[in-house]
């Protein structure tokens, strides 16, 4: 609990960065043999950031699960991928907050993949992804003035499958056909979000 916490700091922190959005219709990118297989959302010890709107755990497995289908669905290979996302800690910016603050919406989540073909997962760790709401001029006063809270769930849970697609292009290798085993050695290493870790111990 208290790590949560301590990384919904650092994200106020990051209030300038920004995630970009285009549609889903772009480009497919190389993710091997993909196909995705279940993909499964569930809020186990979901925790609200502080100054945050509410949303349900039944909105934020919907929201998340909506959105992974609508991006990795597009995959047609044939190694059977199953997700299981656990939507750990979520920040739902409202009004009301200081302008000179700019809230910014943000979502953390933790994914593992699973081999259908071995029966076991691919990361023994989970893969801990943090994603801020998508830059708009609307939402440098905060997006709380301007989106309702199923909005910013929808723009989180978009930004979090794009990061979990480019998670899977970034182990692609391990999910071709019989990878070497230089290349299963070298899948699945980094689970962390180094960037916003970073900007932790920095501050």
């Amino acid at each position: 609990m208290i790590r949560i916490f301590a990384v919904f700091a650092v994200l106020f922190a990051l209030v300038g960065c920004s995630v970009p959005t285009t549609p889903v219709d772009e480009p497919l990118v190389d993710l091997g043999d993909f196909v995705l297989g279940h993909n499964i959302a569930v809020t186990k010890n979901l925790t609200k950031g502080p100054l945050s709107r509410e949303g349900s755990p039944e909105r934020w497995e919907a929201s998340v699960e909506s959105a992974v289908d609508a991006r990795l669905g597009r995959y047609d290979g044939e190694r059977l991928v199953h997700l299981g996302i656990n939507v750990a800690g979520y920040v739902l910016a409202q009004p009301g907050v200081p302008v000179l603050m700019a809230p910014k919406s943000a979502l953390i989540l933790t994914v593992t993949a699973w081999d259908d073909q071995a029966g076991k997962k691919f990361n023994a760790e989970p893969k801990e992804i943090i994603v801020l709401e998508t830059f708009t001029g609307s939402s440098l006063l905060g997006s709380g003035y301007t989106m309702r809270p199923e909005e910013q769930m929808a723009n989180l849970s978009y930004n979090a499958a794009k990061a979990i697609e480019e998670w899977l292009h970034e182990n692609r290798a391990c999910l071709k056909p019989n990878p070497s085993s230089a290349e299963l050695a070298a899948c699945w290493k980094d689970n962390k979000d180094s960037r916003s870790r970073e900007a932790l111990e920095n501050q």
